[in-house]
């Protein structure tokens, strides 16, 4: 294999704001080369004027529409001729299918990884889009070399929706971890929230929780989404001191982080079946020494030890979530311990460079398997 191989690393829609994991992979890799394809640009924190995109241009809305009926392009094989990669990496079963069938044609390898909705949500819709999008899924998994799962629990709902199970490993994103963790004199907030204001994320359990809570704690939630004007509105009415900026960029999320007693992180499953895979920003905090209070949904127990690394309680469940922050909130010393904790566990477990590492193993594994026609 020549040195410094190429990976074509794809998100249709590159790259949202709340997707930094893929943005993080990729760069954390050393002896694979990254190039960044998508099919739309999005402008957020995380796009790159680099990025290649197929269809920059709102006039190619038909291109890009034929790509999503039929999975078939031109244009983006040409792209995928150029960037001559050794692999192609997908991030999310439904963007995999797009690319799959170029990939396929051009004799390009292809990996997928499952993160959450396009394994849980979006194969279980009915109507022809769920009948469609199935297919499409089950296309996808007998397409790709290898399937990645976030979690455990995304593992399992990729193989019953049709993957081989000889085919799919966990392999868990990581994140970038501080040499360092900065001191905190001062500490705006007690309780902060990072999310997309989706019904999997439970920010209204959180609020509920937060209402039954003596002394009014300081909450930060932070993020964009939907439901997030009906989130203003119900704080208000519960009469929560809570905070709600908005969207903000990797570095400010992390100052309001570090300004931050500790994390909620009460995600659920969601009544159209969404869940989450495992949410980087219970990794992302733990990594900066806070320590999280959370529930035992999807893949989350996998980096949160209850007791040990942070504090988890059964989805939906609002009592016990309050009974949970109260109980970091009035004891500084149990804060401390959980929260240094979690940090050793994201070093020995959820390093970035160490889990990108491992990938490069699973590339060169694939790459070997398919070698250069």
């Amino acid at each position: 294999m020549s040195a410094d191989p190429r990976v074509a690393v794809w998100r249709s829609a590159m790259l949202g704001g709340s997707e930094t994991f893929v943005r993080n992979q990729g760069d954390a890799l050393t002896r694979w080369r990254p190039v960044y394809l998508g099919a739309t640009k999005v402008e957020s924190a995380v796009s790159r004027d680099d990025d290649l995109i197929a269809y920059p241009d709102p006039a190619d809305r038909n291109a890009f529409l034929r790509l999503r009926l039929t999975g078939r392009s031109p244009r983006l094989r040409r792209l995928l001729s150029d960037v001559a990669p050794r692999l192609v990496h997908a991030h999310f079963g439904g963007d995999g299918w797009l690319v799959s069938g170029e990939a396929r044609r051009l004799g390009i390898p292809l990996i997928v990884t499952a993160h959450g909705h396009d394994v849980t949500r979006q194969p279980a819709r009915p109507g022809a889009h769920g009948v469609r999008y199935r297919r499409n899924l089950r296309t996808v998994f007998e397409r790709a070399a290898v399937v990645l799962a976030v979690s455990e629990v995304i593992r399992a709902r990729a193989i019953a929706w049709g993957a081989d199970p000889a085919k799919v490993r966990v392999h868990h994103m990581g994140v970038p971890i501080p040499a360092d963790v900065p001191a905190r004199p001062h500490q705006e907030w007690d309780v902060a929230f990072v999310g997309r204001f989706v019904e999997k994320k439970g920010a209204d359990d959180l609020l509920a929780a937060l209402a039954t809570l003596p002394g009014r704690p300081r909450a930060v939630l932070i993020g964009s989404g939907p439901l997030l004007p009906g989130m203003r509105a119900y704080a208000r009415q519960l009469g929560v001191d809570a905070t709600f900026p908005g969207h903000r960029t990797p570095a400010e999320v992390r100052e309001m982080l570090l300004a931050s007693r500790l994390l909620a992180a009460p995600s659920r499953t969601a009544g159209d079946g969404e869940t989450e895979g495992l949410p980087t920003t219970v990794m992302e905090a733990a990594a900066l020494g806070l320590p999280v209070v959370a529930t035992r949904h999807s893949g989350i127990p996998e980096a949160v030890t209850d007791g040990e690394t942070g504090l988890l309680s059964p989805e939906r469940d609002r009592p016990a979530l309050a009974a949970n922050l109260a109980r970091l909130l009035t004891d500084e010393d149990l804060r401390v311990r959980l929260g240094r904790q979690g940090r050793a566990a994201m070093q020995a477990r959820f390093d970035v460079v160490a889990q990108s590492a491992r990938l490069e193993q699973i590339y060169d594994e694939v790459a070997a398997a398919h070698p250069v026609r």
